[in-house]
């Protein structure tokens, strides 16, 4: 059963919490030492969340527009990407601005099922479950012109000239994979993501290096636009710790 983690950032106070499998735990580490990396360069405070509830992305979609209908989600329903969500904080109201969503999938083990003699199974089921979430992640950015959201996905599914890889570039809406994409592109505005997918493990330091380039770069987004007076400071704050959730 996976137990609950919290990993401290070294100066500033702040926890990442994870609900820990091996792989979501290295994920945590790389989030942690890229909050450490953009807290260093900007000196923003930063917020960290596990999930966020269906029931605030309903209310930035009504903010976002208005004159549509949308439906009421159950209050308990959530998403729960599992790196969580590392936001900056607007000081003027404390609303939460995020700079980094994280995924790390590992789907594929027909190579060794082939050495035991066993049947192929059928692949893809951890990529419809990203894709579905990646919906939900995309509709918190629509009045915003960056999706910093990166996936890591290793196994032998994600091996050269595997089709499921196809399934990832669609759900990336056909960027190239293995780069990072923040800013928005093109008159429609695609919100492509970050896709770094193959069949070998990634390791932290690959991680780390991806993830600080996503987050500071939605940081330098949110700070030409608003401006850094808007944002919380770590002295602002005297180093106060922000609850997490």
């Amino acid at each position: 059963m996976a137990q609950r983690d919290q990993l401290r950032l070294n100066r500033y106070g702040t926890v990442i919490n994870v609900a820990s499998s091996r792989q979501e735990l290295k994920l945590a580490e790389a989030v942690t030492a890229a909050s450490e990396a953009v807290i260093a360069e900007f000196g923003l405070q930063l917020d960290h969340r596990k999930r966020t509830t269906l029931t605030d992305l309903v209310l930035k979609l009504r903010t976002a527009e208005p004159d549509v209908h949308f439906s009421d989600p159950l209050p308990t329903s959530f998403m729960s990407p599992d790196g969580g969500i590392l936001s900056a904080i607007r000081s003027i109201d404390g609303s939460l601005h995020p700079i980094l969503i994280s995924e790390v999938k590992r789907q594929g083990t027909n190579d060794l099922r082939a050495t035991e003699g066993l049947k192929k199974q059928s692949m893809g089921n951890a990529i419809e479950r990203l894709g579905k979430s990646v919906i939900g992640y995309r509709d918190l950015f629509l009045e915003e012109e960056i999706f910093p959201f990166i996936c890591f996905g290793y196994g032998y599914d994600f091996h050269e000239g595997s089709s499921i890889l196809d399934r990832v570039r669609t759900i990336a809406q056909h960027a190239e994979l293995n780069t990072v994409n923040v800013h928005k592109e093109g008159k429609n505005r695609l919100a492509r993501g970050s896709f770094f997918f193959r069949e070998q493990p990634w390791s932290k330091d690959e991680m780390i290096q991806a993830m600080t380039q996503v987050a500071s770069t939605a940081t330098q987004y949110y700070l030409d636009k608003h401006g850094a007076e808007s944002f919380l400071m770590i002295d602002d704050t005297a180093l106060r710790h922000i609850p997490i959730f």
